[in-house]
C-alpha cells in the first residue's frame, strides 16, 4: 500500500486490558508477526501500525498498550494517554477480552470508558478454541456493547466473520493512487538516548511513549510524515545493546525487530546522548547500520544539556569524528529533541543522504576512476600473483552497489577494497551512505564482497 493511500484508509483500534490477544489478533490481521507477542502482560506499549486488505478493501489498523483496571508501574498513565491517542484517531474500535480468563473488572471500566466512544465499536472474545468456551462468551454481554464475536486470534478461527463486520462499519478506503516512494528512516541508539523524544519531536505529538526509563520502545513502530513535499517513514526501535548485554524474552525481540527494521531502512539515524558521547556501545549501533549498508546520519541529541559556545561543540565533533573513523562518511548533525532544535537540519541531512543512494554512476566514467586509482597504487602481490581489474559497472542502486570483475577475487586484499571504496567516494561522493563493491572471478558467482563501512570497529 502507498503512503498517499495509507494516509487516507480508515484506521482501527485494537483495544484491551493486557494479554488479552491483542497483538496477536494484529499480527493476524497484518499477515506477519510484526507485534512482539510473549506470555507477559503489557508486553505492548507504544501504538504499532500496520495495514492489510480485506476483500478488496484496504484497512489500517493500530495496536496498543494494555489497559489495567488499578493503574500501577511508571508506564499505567503513558500507555492509556497512547490508547486515548489511538482511539481518537481511529474510524472504528476492536475491544477485545479474554474468554479464557472470563470477565474482570479492568474489562467493566474499559467498557465504561468505550461506552463514553461515538465510533463503531465491536467487542472480540478472543481466545474462543473450543466448543466449551463457546458457552462462555454469553458472560460479555454485561459490557452492554452488543454482540461479542468469538474467535481465536492464535488459530484464525471466527476473524473472517470479524472483518466483515467490520467492513460494514468503516467508510471505504479510497482509490489506490500514484505516490512518490517514502524514504524509510529508522531511528535507533542505546537505550535512553532521546529516539522517541526525536520522533515525538518530528511529528509534533506524543506518538511514542517518552520516559526516563531506558527501554521503553519495545515494537518498531512505523510513522508517516511529509517534510518539505518528502514523504517519510520513520522507523522507531528499541534501544539495541551488544549482544552480550541482551536479556532473553522481549528485549531479545526488541532487538531483533531493530535489526529488521535497518534490513529495510534507507537511512538510519543514530541517536547519541552528548553526555555519554563517544561510548564503545554507540559505536556498536553505528557499526550495525553500517553492516546493514545503509545511509547513516548521526545526530547528537540533549545538546541543551552540553556547555555554550562553539569550543564544547568543536571538542564534540572532534572526538566524534576520531571514533568513527570506519564510517567518515557519515554526517554529524547536533540536535535537542525537547528542544526542537535542529531538527530541520537533521531532515535535510537525512533526504540528502536519500538522494545519494539512489545515484548512477556512467559506466565509463567509472572505469576510468578505478584505472586511474589502479595506476596511482598498484595492489599487492599474493604468491607471486596479483588481483587485475577487468571491468566494473554499477549493478544497483539503494545501496550503490558496483561489481568488478576480475581474474581472481581470492587475491584481493581487504585494505586494497577499501582504497578503492575511498577512491569511488572522493570522485563520486555518495556522502552519508553505505556502499557495496562485490568482485566476480571471470566466469564465477561473487566470491568476495564488501564496502558499506565495514571496516575493524572499536
Amino acid at each position: 500500500m502507498t503512503a498517499d493511500l495509507a494516509a487516507r484508509a480508515p484506521l482501527v483500534a485494537i483495544v484491551g486490558r493486557p494479554n488479552v490477544g491483542k497483538s496477536a489478533l494484529f499480527n493476524r490481521l497484518v499477515g506477519r508477526r510484526t507485534a512482539i507477542v510473549e506470555d507477559l502482560p503489557g508486553t505492548t506499549r507504544d501504538r504499532l501500525y500496520g495495514e492489510y486488505e480485506w476483500r478488496g478493501r484496504w484497512l489500517r489498523v493500530v495496536d496498543t498498550g494494555g489497559l489495567e483496571a488499578e493503574s500501577e508501574g511508571p508506564f499505567s498513565p503513558l500507555i492509556r494517554r497512547q490508547i486515548e491517542l489511538a482511539i481518537e484517531e481511529a474510524n472504528a474500535i476492536l475491544f477485545v477480552v479474554d474468554t479464557r480468563d472470563g470477565l474482570t473488572a479492568a474489562d467493566l471500566e474499559i467498557a465504561q470508558m468505550l461506552r463514553r466512544v461515538t465510533k463503531p465499536l465491536l467487542l472480540v472474545a478472543n481466545k474462543t478454541d473450543n466448543r466449551a468456551r463457546e458457552g462462555e462468551v454469553t458472560q460479555f454481554y454485561e459490557l452492554g456493547l452488543g454482540d461479542p464475536f468469538p474467535l481465536s486470534a492464535y488459530h484464525g478461527h471466527g476473524v473472517a466473520d470479524l472483518m466483515d463486520a467490520l467492513l460494514t462499519l468503516v467508510p471505504s478506503a479510497v482509490e489506490d493512487s500514484p505516490a512518490s516512494a517514502s524514504l524509510r528512516i529508522a531511528i535507533i541508539g542505546r537505550p535512553n538516548a532521546g529516539k522517541s523524544a526525536l520522533v515525538n519531536a518530528l511529528l509534533g505529538e506524543e506518538r511514542m511513549i517518552v520516559s526516563e526509563i531506558p527501554g521503553t520502545t519495545r515494537d518498531v513502530i512505523d510513522t508517516e510524515l511529509v517534510f518539505r513535499d518528502h514523504p517519510l517513514t520513520l522507523l522507531d526501535t528499541a534501544g539495541m545493546r551488544r549482544r552480550g548485554k541482551i536479556d532473553q524474552g522481549v528485549e531479545r525481540h526488541s532487538v531483533q525487530r531493530a535489526q529488521s527494521a535497518l534490513e529495510r531502512a534507507d537511512v538510519a539515524i543514530t541517536v547519541m546522548d552528548v553526555s555519554e558521547i563517544g561510548a564503545a556501545q554507540d559505536m556498536h549501533v553505528v557499526g550495525m547500520a553500517s553492516d546493514a549498508t545503509v545511509g547513516i546520519v548521526v545526530a547528537i541529541n540533549k545538546t541543551d544539556l552540553m556547555e555554550a559556545g562553539e569550543e564544547a561543540r568543536d571538542a564534540v565533533m572532534a572526538l566524534m569524528r576520531e571514533k568513527l573513523k570506519f564510517v567518515p562518511w557519515a554526517p554529524i548533525v547536533f540536535i535537542s529533541a525537547t528542544e526542537r532544535r535542529g531538527l530541520s537540519t537533521l531532515l535535510n541531512r537525512v533526504i540528502e543522504v536519500g538522494e545519494q543512494r539512489h545515484r548512477r554512476v556512467p559506466t565509463g566514467e567509472l572505469n576510468q576512476v578505478v584505472q586511474k586509482a589502479v595506476a596511482a597504487h598498484s595492489p599487492r602481490s599474493v604468491q607471486g600473483r596479483r588481483i587485475n581489474i577487468l571491468y566494473v559497472t554499477q549493478a544497483e542502486v539503494s545501496p550503490p552497489t558496483f561489481v568488478f570483475f576480475v581474474n581472481d577475487a581470492k587475491l584481493l586484499h581487504f585494505g586494497y577494497e577499501r582504497y578503492l571504496e575511498g577512491k569511488l567516494r572522493e570522485h563520486f561522493g555518495f556522502a552519508g551512505t553505505g556502499i557495496k563493491l562485490i568482485f566476480k572471478s571471470r566466469g564465477e558467482h561473487a566470491s568476495a564482497a564488501g564496502g558499506g563501512g565495514k571496516a575493524a570497529r572499536p
